[in-house]
């Protein structure tokens, strides 16, 4: 019972949303088309700039385009700025 449980938190783990306005960069990294060096760019844009108000905000980014938003589209969430 243990060992499915593990599992089952694991797979959810791989699948979660991930909140752009709070995450850090090394979860941003994970997502589709970005890496290190763009999470970082998320990271820095949202601590100068303040929290995205939509996902579309991310495009403000730069290296993180339209379709970048699109691929990801699915695994990202607007949570509320901690801030």
């Amino acid at each position: 019972m243990k060992i499915l449980l593990s599992l089952v938190m694991l797979v959810g783990a791989l699948f979660a949303s991930i909140d752009i306005n709070n995450a850090d960069a090394k979860s941003l990294a994970n997502l589709k088309g970005v890496g290190a060096k763009k999470a970082e760019a998320i990271v820095a844009y949202r601590n100068t700039n303040g929290c995205f108000s939509k996902l579309e905000d991310l495009a403000n980014v730069k290296g993180i385009g339209s379709k970048t938003i699109e691929k990801n589209k699915a695994d990202l969430v607007l949570g509320e700025c901690k801030k």
